[in-house]
C-alpha cells in the first residue's frame, strides 16, 4: 500500500472550531505578504524578519522569516543568509527575479531540505517546524529551507522500564530521534515509516512504523483509518492518540501498549506489531496488543530462558495476588471463617479484638492511604519523594496498629498487595488492577467468595470479547493455538521458536532457520586437532 502522505487534519466534515482562515495565495507585493504574516501570527518577539536587497540593477528584494529557538542559528547565518548575500551572481547586473529564485532553490542553499510553497497555509506549518522562509518581491511563490535545530533532551536511560541487562537508552521527545533509534536497530529495507500531522493547533507529528510483509495489512488499514478520523485541536502526549484509536472504550484493560524503550518497540515490530511514535513524548505505542504482551519484559530475552520463565510466572502470580488478596481476606474473615485453620483463626481474632472497623472498611482505609502515599511520593521533589512515601507508610502503618484502628494482618495484606502490583512490568495493566481491586473488595464484602468467583467469570468473559484492532485480546490462549504458547506463560529457548506466532489477521512467518539447538561434540569420535606449541617453549 502506498505511503500515507504527511498532511494536516484541518479539512474534515465537521471541523473543530478554529480561527484559521481559508487558504490564501501569496501576493506579488513583498510588503503585502509580510503584513499578512504579521496579521496571522502577530508581533511575537521570537519571530525574526530580515530584509535583504542585492546590489543588482534592478535590485533583488528578499525577506527571511524564522522563529528564534526553533532554528539552528549557525545554519541560518551561514547556510542561508551568508550564502545569498555573498553570491556574486545574485549581485550581478543580468539576473531577474525568476532566475534568482531557481538559482537559489537549485544551487545556492546548502541545506538538506528546500521546499516550494504558494500559500500561507503551507508556509506557516513549515515556519513552526523550524524552516526559514524566503519571500521574493514580485513572485507569488516562496522557498522554505530546513534550518531546524531546537534544543533537545539527550538520550537517557528509561525511567519507567528499567532493566538489569540490556540497552540503557530510551526514546526522547524528538520524533526524528525516535525513528532514527528504530532505524538503527532494524537495518532492513522492509522498515516503513509513515508520517501524519494531527492537531489543528498543535500540529503534532505522528510516525507509523512497521515492517512490510510482517504487519497485517488489515491492521494497518484500520490504524490508518482511525488516525485519519481524529479531528481535534491538540495532541500533547501519546495517551491522546491511544484514547482516540483504542478498542473497547468501556474496559479497565489497556488494548494498546506504551513503551519508552526502543528495543522493546523493535521487538514488537519484529513480531508483526505496528509502532506509533509521537512527537513531544518519550512514550510510544504498540498495537495490536494482547493481554499477555503486558507481562512480557524486554529483559526476558536478554537472560537465560529458565530464569526468564521463572520471573514471568512470578509476574502472573503477582497479578492475581494484587487483584485478589484484599478481597479474599475480607471474604474469609467476614463470611468463611471455617476455611481457616484453627490456630490462624484464633490469631486473627485476637488481632481484631480491639479493632472498631469491619474488615472491608479496614481494608478500604489502608488501600486509600497507600494510594495517597504513592501519589505524594510521585508529586514530591525527587530528592525527598521516596523518603516521604517509605517513612509515611512505616509510621502510619505502625501508628494505626498501635492505635487499634487496623490489625497487623491487614497491614501485611495491603503491603504485600502493593509490592505485587509493582512486580508487573507494564504500568498500564498495573493501574487497571488497582481499579479492579477496589471493585473486588466491594463484592467480597457483599457476597463473599461466591461474589468473587462470579465477578472473575464476568471479567474473563469480558476479556474474551475484547479486540485490539481485530485481534482477540486473549489470543493465543482463546482461541487456543498450542504451538503458539512457547512465549506466553514461559519462554522456551530461542532456538526453539523458529516460527513467528500469527494472529487471526496475520500470517505465520519464519523467524529463523530450524535445527539450531546446540549439539554436544563427542571428543572420542571427533578428536580435536593438535594444538600448536607456543614459541619459546621446549619439550615437556
Amino acid at each position: 500500500m502506498p505511503q500515507e502522505p504527511k498532511k494536516s487534519r484541518q479539512t474534515t466534515k465537521d471541523p473543530v472550531e478554529t480561527s484559521v482562515p481559508a487558504p490564501l495565495p501569496l501576493k506579488l507585493s513583498l510588503e503585502d505578504n509580510l503584513q499578512e504574516f504579521s496579521r496571522r501570527i502577530g508581533s511575537s518577539s521570537d519571530i525574526v524578519i530580515r530584509h535583504y536587497k542585492s546590489e543588482a540593477k534592478p535590485p533583488l528584494t528578499l525577506a527571511f522569516i524564522y522563529i528564534d529557538g526553533l532554528v539552528n542559528a549557525d545554519t541560518v547565518n551561514q547556510a542561508v543568509l551568508q550564502s545569498l548575500m555573498e553570491n556574486s551572481t545574485l549581485n550581478g547586473d543580468s539576473i531577474n527575479t525568476e532566475a534568482a529564485f531557481n538559482l537559489i532553490k537549485e544551487h545556492i542553499l546548502p541545506v538538506g531540505g528546500v521546499k516550494e510553497a504558494r500559500t500561507l497555509e503551507v508556509l506557516l506549518p513549515l515556519l513552526f517546524d523550524g524552516y526559514t522562509l524566503i519571500l521574493f518581491e514580485g513572485l507569488q511563490v516562496a522557498l522554505a529551507a530546513d534550518t531546524s535545530g531546537w534544543e533537545k533532551r539527550s538520550i537517557n536511560e528509561p525511567t519507567s522500564q528499567g532493566v538489569i541487562r540490556g540497552p540503557k537508552e530510551g526514546f526522547t521527545e524528538s520524533l526524528r530521534t525516535g525513528t532514527a533509534m528504530l532505524r538503527r536497530r532494524l537495518k532492513t529495507a522492509d522498515l516503513r515509516i509513515e508520517e501524519y500531522t494531527i492537531g489543528q493547533r498543535t500540529g503534532t507529528g505522528i510516525a507509523l512504523v512497521y515492517l512490510k510483509g510482517l504487519a497485517s495489512e488489515q491492521v494497518l488499514t484500520e490504524i490508518r483509518r482511525r488516525l485519519n478520523a481524529i479531528n481535534t485541536d491538540a495532541i500533547l502526549e501519546s495517551n491522546y492518540i491511544e484514547e482516540f484509536i483504542q478498542d473497547g472504550g468501556l474496559t479497565p484493560f489497556p488494548t494498546i501498549q506504551n513503551t519508552e524503550r526502543p528495543d522493546a518497540m523493535a521487538g514488537g515490530i519484529l513480531e508483526g506489531q505496528v509502532g506509533i511514535v509521537i512527537d513531544g513524548t518519550p512514550f510510544a505505542l504498540l498495537a495490536p496488543s494482547t493481554f499477555f504482551n503486558f507481562f512480557q519484559s524486554s529483559e526476558d530475552y536478554y537472560q537465560r530462558y529458565d530464569i526468564s520463565s521463572f520471573l514471568r510466572l512470578i509476574r502472573y502470580g503477582a497479578f492475581f495476588v494484587s487483584m485478589l488478596l484484599p478481597a479474599l481476606y475480607i471474604a474469609v474473615t467476614t463470611f468463611h471463617q471455617e476455611m481457616l485453620p484453627t490456630t490462624l483463626l484464633i490469631s486473627l481474632a485476637a488481632q481484631r479484638e480491639g479493632v472498631p472497623l469491619p474488615a472491608f472498611a479496614e481494608a478500604l482505609l489502608m488501600e486509600l492511604t497507600f494510594d495517597v502515599l504513592r501519589e505524594a511520593g510521585v508529586r514530591m521533589p525527587r530528592t525527598i519523594g521516596p523518603a516521604i512515601s517509605i517513612v509515611g507508610a512505616l509510621v502510619l502503618g505502625q501508628a494505626a496498629v498501635q492505635a487499634g484502628l487496623v490489625s497487623a494482618a491487614m497491614v501485611i495484606v495491603v503491603s504485600f498487595t502493593a509490592i505485587s502490583n509493582f512486580v508487573i512490568p507494564s504500568l498500564a495493566i498495573a493501574n487497571s488492577i488497582r481499579l479492579i481491586r477496589f471493585v473486588m473488595m466491594f463484592i467480597a464484602a457483599s457476597l463473599g467468595l461466591f461474589g468473587i468467583m462470579s465477578f472473575l467469570m464476568v471479567l474473563l468473559i469480558h476479556m474474551a470479547g475484547l479486540r485490539s484492532f481485530g485481534v482477540p485480546y486473549l489470543s493465543p490462549v482463546a482461541p487456543m493455538i498450542p504451538r503458539y504458547l512457547k512465549d506466553i506463560f514461559i519462554r522456551v529457548p530461542l532456538w526453539g521458536m523458529n516460527m513467528r506466532p500469527k494472529t487471526n489477521l496475520g500470517k505465520e512467518t519464519r523467524r529463523q532457520s530450524p535445527h539450531q539447538k546446540p549439539q554436544p561434540v563427542d571428543n572420542a569420535a571427533n578428536p580435536s586437532p593438535p594444538q600448536p606449541k607456543p614459541q619459546g617453549e621446549g619439550p615437556a
